[in-house]
């Protein structure tokens, strides 16, 4: 194989030391760090960053046919992270470019904070900041978490942790579910239903499903409408899944009580009016990293370029387009 160098794309680590990457060094692969303009690389940037790339160890920047096209010599593209929304995977499998993700390494990290996120609304946590900062002293009375009731909507790896972690504050746990784990549903005391009656019922909605086109504006105008005055919605799964000029509509309508975002429609998030409201919390698509997660999700991207540069064949978990392997 000509090509050796292995493109990383992920801005999080671009000033960072980062030790793991010197499993790739020792293999006789050249690291190559890249940042676009505004953080995400563009397709254009991309282009330019790829000739003589064998791998990606990629963020979300778009792969596209065009990509795949101006770089013959790219043969995988592994994902710090588990959403592949901005790869047109049928163009890579044409193309002979596996594309795997980290699959596992990072879904406790985000249930954690899509907890906190949930916390932090339903206590009133920015309120009772603001409150202190601007010098006033009272006591206002909100609802706790305690035996609330949570609504997960998609119940995969991250989905199910969620609920794990809801299950210690003695939460009612209601889920959405296409093809849910019945042993899990019924371990746990989850009380599966459609999406709509979800809603209506939850103190908290937290999504946690894919982006698809099937899923694009999943919460809309219409569903919004549906929830409790009182209810938060948490969104730390894809931006898309959300129609977010409604989601500002209800929350300044009052038809919610606020939301807690780490996703956006288009990130980054550089302007929006969700910015000055006073019943959000809003963060730059940072759940699923912590510490622990950065390693694992890391050491599962590397293990895939590894195993493809080694004529090996990756985790079965962790490739999304199998097809792609032959001849690799």
């Amino acid at each position: 194989m000509a090509a050796n160098r292995v493109l990383v794309t992920v801005p999080h680590i671009y000033d960072r030391e980062a030790p793991y990457l010197e499993r790739l060094g020792a293999a006789g692969l050249e690291v190559v760090k890249v940042r676009g303009a505004q953080g995400k690389l563009t397709e254009d940037e991309l282009i330019a960053a790829l000739p003589g790339v064998f791998a990606t160890f990629a963020a979300s920047e778009p792969y596209t046919e065009r990509v795949f096209r101006s770089a013959p010599e790219l043969r995988v593209i592994s994902r710090w992270g588990v959403g592949f929304d901005a790869i047109d995977v049928e163009a890579a499998t044409r193309h002979g470019v596996v594309v795997c993700t980290a699959v596992g390494g990072n879904h406790e990290a985000v249930a954690d904070y899509a907890f906190a996120l949930m916390c932090a609304l339903q206590r009133g946590l920015r309120a009772n900041t603001r409150m202190v900062a601007q010098g006033a002293w009272r006591t206002e009375f909100r609802p706790g978490i305690w035996r609330s009731t949570v609504g997960v909507v998609g119940l995969g790896r991250i989905g199910k942790a969620v609920a794990r972690r809801c299950r210690g504050f003695d939460i009612r746990v209601l889920a959405t579910e296409p093809a849910p784990d019945l042993a899990f549903v019924r371990a746990h005391g989850i009380e599966l239903m459609p999406l709509e009656k979800l809603l209506a019922e939850a103190d908290i909605v937290t999504l946690h499903c894919p982006a698809s086109p099937e899923t694009r504006h999943l919460i809309n105008r219409e569903r919004l409408r549906l929830m409790k005055p009182t209810a938060y919605l948490v969104n730390t799964a894809r931006g898309t899944l959300v129609d977010e000029a409604a989601l500002h509509e209800a929350l300044t309508g009052g038809w919610i009580a606020g939301a807690g975002l780490d996703v956006f429609e288009r990130e980054p998030l550089l302007s929006s009016p969700l910015f000055p409201l006073e019943n959000v919390l809003l963060s730059p698509h940072v759940a699923g990293v912590d510490l622990s997660s950065e390693v694992s999700m890391a050491d599962r991207a590397i293990d895939a370029i590894l195993a493809v540069r080694q004529g090996r064949t990756p985790a079965a978990e962790c490739v999304l387009n199998p097809g792609a392997l032959t001849g690799c």
